[in-house]
């Protein structure tokens, strides 16, 4: 998953060339500004919108729209430009003139692949007609995304004269003068979803070009292009996904689009012109033919994707929004039942006359007997979606890769080292207390954006089974070498590297799986030396990595530098850490992703809040995990806080053993 950013969170960026993506239920404009360390706009031509679309580094679009795609390239920015700030606002004297009347926009910022980075919902806008969205700035040399959300009522004049543009009036009416000139090929929101009683998902057809026999894209169809050449995530012909949005097919590097002069009545030709398009994807499963009257047969994989693993991906994502939207109808539902009867029945005592006798009681009954129907009817249209989300997840689970299944899948028994890195990784299954028996996979992109932190601490659990914290932290340590070795496991053999750190050898029980097999590139770490000496390589590592990719120097790394991933498990934090130390964990938490190095805490939260605020910062840019159900996951659609369960292999099984000794065999062939 993508980093869900709230307002005031930020994230790193470890690309230059990106695309952020807007997607909104009316057209706005959409403009990008640049600004010193102070965040003041120097002048007119540091800002690129409608009526100046291109500026050094930047490329918007030029009119007023309901999806954008804004092309930034940080390493063309001017040397004096600290910060890249999105701005949208809504076309004046066209549409709503408040943020507050239309849906919540959504931002993205994605890489030239389609990957999302990072996302934003803006939230919380009534009045304002004008917003900075996003922002881009610089931190000691590194590019880093902040969710900002700053709205204003006075629309485009008022923000850029916050920003301390002097022509920021001027400027604002020749960006409305551009859009009115535009608004004639203002791009429409996409059409609204299937309605709820019909949520199976259309099957993907394969995306055939001009030259193909397919048809062209029609004019509004087709998404704005990367000024870069990248294809748009959905593939050739597709729509770019909306709110929330989840990664296309990987883009063929070699793509160049080009948009011909459209003729009167006919298509735009977005094919370039010496190019023959690749070969489509094979197409998706197709269900039997449902019975009628029957809602149609769920089929694995049939999820819009260039692979297999693509459309799996994408289902389960499909099905986790699935769940969510039909949950929160429900109680929505439910809400407004309990609401509706406590007015009536207020409505009912506030009567002198109706407030006793058999009036009163008739009425009573009444309010009760409308509450207990509205309900049932949520009940029967929420048992509906249940029905077939189970269905469909009994079908997706069977099918699902070893990156995907649980530890109890067959497939792990067939199990053979991969080729190639899959899409994500399963960390653990989510599910609501509606729904208690349908299972949604939890699966991250791969590599991995994020360290992970497993928390042994005993706060908020919904395990009270365990008041030994011993036990706790032994269940913790062993949840973290499960995803230790599922990370081995889905990588081809030599391209991830796993150390741990164990000062005060606690974790020996739960770590001999990964002894015993040879998978890690050293021994566990003990002691106070141990520590530093891992610490002090994975930081070199980095530091190194990074000089090299920024300087444009990527492939002149030292001979045998290992440029595998590498994973760092820590158990037993901050015991046994010193200040240098946690120093160096923080910037391996925060700088270690971009660059290949991976974080995983094992620690109880709750012990370590005896060392004050300094380790927050830390804890904030991990990922939180639980050895045992817990429900601190929130999804950014509805925040439904969702119960996580870890993926752990079940007691007595052999299966991690078997899958480390061929991880192990293929790395002794590899080297």
């Amino acid at each position: 998953m993508t980093a869900e950013l709230v307002r005031g969170q930020n994230h790193p960026l470890s690309q230059a060339r990106l695309e952020v993506r807007v997607s909104a239920g009316t057209p706005i404009v959409a403009a990008a500004a640049l600004s010193d360390e102070n965040g003041r706009i120097h002048g007119v031509e540091w800002v690129a919108h409608p009526g100046a679309p291109t500026q050094p580094g930047l490329e918007v679009s030029r009119q007023a729209a309901a999806d954008h795609r804004l092309a930034v390239d940080l390493d063309a920015v001017p040397e004096a430009v600290h910060r890249v700030s999105v701005l949208l606002a809504l076309p004046a004297g066209a549409g709503p003139v408040r943020f507050g009347a239309v849906a919540a926009p959504f931002v993205a910022v994605t890489g030239l692949d389609g990957a999302e980075i990072a996302s934003y919902t803006i939230t919380g806008l009534e009045a304002e007609s004008a917003v900075v969205a996003m922002e881009l700035y610089r931190r000691q040399g590194a590019w880093k995304v902040r969710a900002v959300g700053q709205g204003y009522a006075g629309g485009l004049a008022e923000l850029l004269t916050d920003q301390g543009l002097p022509q920021a009036h001027q400027l604002a009416g020749g960006i409305d003068d551009a859009v009115a000139k535009g608004l004639a090929r203002s791009v429409q929101a996409p059409p609204p979803r299937t309605a709820d009683g019909d949520r199976s998902r259309q099957a993907a057809a394969p995306a055939l070009g001009p030259d193909q026999g397919g048809s062209a894209p029609q004019p509004g169809q087709a998404p704005p292009t990367s000024p870069y050449g990248g294809q748009t995530p959905g593939g050739p012909g597709q729509p770019a996904p909306q709110t929330p949005s989840y990664p296309g097919p990987a883009p063929d590097p070699d793509a160049v689009t080009q948009s011909s002069a459209p003729t009167a009545g006919g298509p735009i030709d977005y094919s370039h012109p010496r190019r023959q398009n690749a070969a489509p994807p094979p197409p998706p499963p197709t269900a039997p033919p449902a019975a009628p009257g029957q809602p149609a047969r769920p089929v694995a994989g049939d999820a819009t994707g260039w692979s297999m693993d693509e459309r799996l991906y994408n289902q389960v994502w499909g099905m986790f929004e699935d769940l969510a939207r039909s949950t929160a109808a429900y109680r929505s539902a439910v809400d407004f039942a309990e609401s509706r009867m406590d007015k009536e029945l207020e409505q009912v005592l506030s009567d002198p006359r109706s407030r006793i006798g058999g009036q009163g009681d008739a009425a009573r009954e009444a309010a009760r007997a409308r509450h207990a129907q509205l309900v049932a009817q949520a009940a029967e249209a929420l048992d509906r979606d249940l029905a077939q989300l189970t269905a469909e997840a009994e079908v997706v689970e069977p099918a699902l890769p070893p990156a995907y299944a649980r530890w109890d899948s067959p497939v792990w028994h067939d199990y053979r080292v991969p080729m190639e890195i899959p899409m994500a990784l399963r960390l653990g299954d989510l599910h609501l207390p509606e729904a208690d028996g349908i299972r949604i996979p939890m699966l991250v992109r791969l590599p991995l954006e994020r360290g992970l932190w497993i928390d042994s601490s005993r706060t908020g659990s919904s395990d009270a089974s365990f008041e030994d914290s011993h036990a706790l932290g032994r269940l913790a340590m062993e949840t973290a070498v499960a995803h230790a070795a599922r990370l081995l496991a889905v990588y081809p053999a030599g391209e991830f590297t796993v150390h741990v750190i164990d000062p005060a050898g606690s974790g020996a029980q739960p770590l001999a799986p990964l002894v015993r097999t040879g998978v890690l590139a050293a021994p566990p770490a003990l002691g106070a030396a141990g520590v530093a000496d891992v610490l002090a390589r994975l930081t070199q590592r980095v530091d190194l990595v990074q000089m090299a990719v920024r300087g444009g120097a990527a492939d002149s790394l030292p001979p045998g530098f290992d440029t595998s991933q590498q994973l760092l498990i820590v158990n037993d934090f901050p015991h046994g850490f010193d200040d240098r130390a946690v120093n160096q964990l923080r910037y391996l938490a925060d700088e270690g992703p971009a660059f290949g190095v991976h974080l995983m805490m094992v620690a109880d939260r709750e012990e370590s809040s005896g060392y004050g605020p300094l380790l927050d910062p830390l804890w904030r840019s991990l990922l939180r995990l639980t050895p045992v159900p817990d429900d601190h996951l929130a999804d950014p659609w509805v925040g439904h806080a969702w119960t996580y369960e870890p993926s752990l292999v079940p007691p007595g099984s052999q299966v991690l053993q078997q899958v480390l000794a061929q991880v192990a065999a293929a790395r002794t062939k590899y080297v």
